[in-house]
């Protein structure tokens, strides 16, 4: 389990209207990881768009700030421009980095159990050590303590 203080886990991923981005190529950047569920679902779309609106505040605390989901760049695509976001989605769809930073979880919704992202957040620092993680992320007030938190690296 991931702790801060903890380099974190490196990542390759395709985004959002093509190119792929690398936790490498942002050092000395703050960066904002938010993992979420799915796509155009009423909690990740509400997170998807806080972001969004507040992309400008975090670049102003020196923050950079993605999504990252199963969906494939298509599925993230079509949820981009249907809401008008800014924040840019990374497509894990062999879940491989949702593993290393330890959100693929067992959960169970209505006595069901199954395999799913648990939504968190992670504030790596410029270093790219892990400065902060929220796990089980309640969307309501969440953006904005992120930004407090990124503000203060």
């Amino acid at each position: 389990m991931l702790a801060p203080s903890a380099p974190a886990p490196s990542f390759n991923l395709p985004r959002d209207g093509g190119g792929t981005v690398t936790l490498e190529e942002l050092r000395g950047k703050a960066v904002v990881l938010f993992f979420y569920p799915r796509d155009d679902t009423p909690g990740c779309t509400k997170e998807s768009i806080g972001f969004s609106e507040h992309l400008q505040a975090f670049a102003d605390a020196g923050a950079v700030v993605y999504g990252i989901s199963k969906d494939p760049v298509a599925k993230h695509d079509k949820f981009v421009a249907k809401h008008s976001l800014t924040t840019p989605l990374l497509s894990d769809a062999d879940g491989t980095t949702c593993e290393d930073y330890g959100v693929w979880k067992e959960k169970n919704m209505y006595g069901k159990k199954h395999w799913g992202i648990e939504r968190s957040t992670f504030l790596i620092d410029g270093e790219g050590k892990i400065a902060q993680i929220w796990r089980k992320v309640k969307v309501d007030g969440h953006v904005a303590e992120v930004l407090e938190a990124a503000k203060a690296l």
